[in-house]
């Protein structure tokens, strides 16, 4: 059987959300090395160097140009260029505008529909025309929690066979490069504090903070960031917050293993991975009882409303001050993590591919 995938989301130098997704799939896919399944890669330009190497069963097939790729340039190919795979995967909402073979696609989540004025006004329009046209056409549509299962049965009346949950896998830090960098030199990098909790999300600050404690909010700059950006200032606790957007693998897995816990109070999640990389690292997580968060952390974690801003610090406070209870946190986590893998993933998903594909081999 001949797989075909969009390996563009993959094929960047700095990989988040969709990105990383991706590139675990195609990197355990080629591991793998399931009998009988051929994988061709397509692709707008080279592949970088730590995409996996080609052999008899992995091929890149390099399209170019860039522009509109998705809309007419890789559906002439596939319908121009032999062999033709047996099934598509496109790892996101953007499937091939036509397709001579069947598809299969992958939705996150539906924030776009939830919270439109989150993203900015092109992106949001592409996201709601593109996602809807390749829910339609899409053979099967992949999703990562049983959250967004429901919200995509709802919002686009599909059938609940049509849509298979493969949850993520967590990437193991310690399988990183060795150059790991001390507390010691991110405080002095980065200008943080002793004692500081680390939050990806909103920002819910309030001047009732412990005089030596810090929050530290690590994510990239998005759609309406200056807001976020502003808060601190303007509630008079800049010395209290940091913002990191540019670190990588190694510094945050420092941050994970050194913060007093992590705080993820977000109002919605396709999965919340970041949960589990902090559970990984041994740091006590809290987060929102709301969408697919408590399929991710099950009972290794504090819940929160997350419109509650008296939850939220009543929540941190209790875990900053029970040792015993920071600990059961820790133990829950590791054992939760335990659940999820990036080849369960992949297996999961290649399961969906070849039951499309099998009805449509050469």
């Amino acid at each position: 059987m001949l797989i075909g995938i969009d390996g563009n989301e993959a094929n960047v130098k700095r990989r988040v959300g969709i990105g990383e997704y991706s590139y675990e799939l195609l990197r355990q896919f080629a591991e793998l090395r399931i009998k009988n399944l051929e994988f061709q890669i397509y692709l707008k330009s080279e592949p970088l160097s730590d995409m996996p190497d080609e052999n008899e069963n992995w091929i890149y097939r390099i399209i170019k140009p860039g522009k509109l790729w998705t809309q007419w340039r890789l559906p002439l190919d596939l319908y121009l260029h032999k062999p033709r795979p047996d099934v598509f995967f496109t790892p996101s909402h953007y499937a091939p505008r036509f397709s001579p073979v069947p598809t299969v696609i992958s939705v996150m989540d539906l924030s776009y529909l939830y919270f439109p004025e989150l993203f900015n006004v092109e992106d949001l329009h592409q996201l709601q025309s593109w996602t809807a046209y390749s829910v339609k056409n899409a053979k099967k549509i992949l999703t990562i929690s049983n959250s967004s299962k429901n919200d995509i049965i709802k919002e686009y009346n599909v059938a609940s066979s049509k849509v298979i949950v493969t949850h993520l896998g967590i990437k193991e830090f310690n399988s990183l490069s060795p150059n790991i960098y001390t507390m010691k030199n991110l405080r002095t990098k980065h200008d943080l504090s002793e004692k500081f909790i680390l939050f990806v999300g909103t920002l819910h600050a309030q001047k009732e903070s412990s005089e030596d404690l810090q929050l530290v909010i690590v994510g990239k700059k998005g759609w309406l960031f200056e807001e976020i950006l502003d808060t601190p200032k303007r509630l008079g606790i800049e010395d209290k917050v940091r913002f990191l957007d540019n670190i990588n693998d190694d510094e945050l897995n420092t941050l994970y293993h050194n913060a007093f816990c992590f705080v993820l109070p977000s109002l919605y999640e396709g999965f919340g991975l970041p949960i589990l990389e902090a559970m990984q690292a041994g740091c006590p997580v809290i987060t929102s009882n709301v969408s697919s968060l408590p399929e991710a952390a099950g009972d290794a974690c504090l819940y929160v409303d997350p419109e509650n801003v008296d939850d939220i610090k009543e929540k941190i406070l209790k875990v900053l001050g029970d040792k015993k209870l920071r600990q059961v946190l820790i133990e829950k986590g590791k054992k939760q993590v335990k659940k999820f893998s990036w080849e369960k993933t992949a297996r999961e998903t290649l399961n969906a591919l070849e039951e499309i594909g099998g009805s449509n081999e050469r």
